[in-house]
């Protein structure tokens, strides 16, 4: 990939870069900046003009550059539908740039200063536009290795290829995450197996409270029916003596 145009320094303004470069997508809007710098004590006015117009934007395509100051233009291109031949691209920019009175401001700047009518020390420079490929992002997992290429796959496996660092980042991220699931799981057994034996330890207090009651209440029945057998022997006894 060629490098970008070194800026030019003029007598009036210094352009940085002389190459605009978009990086190309179809259906999308690309912009690109351009940046002015004013090296004298004048006031510096400009104008941006383009040979495709209805396809680029330029903001602002006329200004005013302060005495040793600088000046961002933003250029962007509109969404094109179609890529060019090869990439290529023809369109041109051309910066122009005149001496203005001090105080200046942008709404004074006109068209017929531009002219060499004007007479206005004028200067031109000319700008070339380039179409490069978008930047892609780095893939994080490494291609698949080959049918035929045993060692790759196994040094995949064995963390000791190009794709081992990443297998093994992964299976340490994964590993703690399933103790932390079997613990999980233990807990929830070991209380519902803890909530169980108490549902049945109540179940057989319950059960064994009913059969006290039933032996207590059997028990005072039983004492109650010998005692009626001792008072009828009793009786029994006494009318015999009574008789006798």
């Amino acid at each position: 990939m060629a490098a970008p145009a070194p800026a030019t320094a003029g007598e009036l303004l210094r352009i940085d870069p002389l190459e605009l470069r978009f990086p190309f997508e179809l259906k999308k809007q690309i912009s690109c900046s351009m940046q002015l710098s004013n090296l004298s004590n004048d006031y510096i006015a400009f104008k941006v003009k383009t040979t495709s117009p209805k396809k680029y934007s330029v903001r602002p395509n006329t200004g005013v550059v302060l005495p040793r100051s600088t000046c961002d233009v933003v250029v962007t291109m509109q969404a094109q539908r179609e890529a060019p031949p090869d990439m290529q691209c023809k369109d041109k920019f051309l910066v122009q740039s005149v001496v203005a009175p001090s105080g200046i401001t942008v709404k004074d700047v006109t068209g017929d200063m531009f002219t060499k009518e004007s007479g206005n020390k004028m200067e031109e420079v000319k700008l070339r536009v380039t179409y490069v490929a978008p930047p892609q992002p780095p893939s994080p997992v490494p291609e698949e290795s080959e049918e035929g290429s045993p060692s790759r796959a196994s040094e995949s496996e064995n963390g000791d290829g190009p794709a081992g660092g990443f297998t093994r980042a992964l299976r340490e991220r994964i590993e703690p995450q399933e103790k932390s699931l079997e613990a999980g799981a233990l807990i929830s057994k070991l209380t519902e197996e803890k909530n169980s034996a108490i549902q049945q330890n109540h179940r057989l207090r319950q059960e064994l409270d009913l059969v006290r009651r039933e032996v207590s209440k059997r028990r005072g029945g039983g004492f109650s029916f010998i005692v009626v057998i001792i008072v009828a022997l009793i009786g029994i006894f006494l009318g015999y003596l009574m008789k006798s």
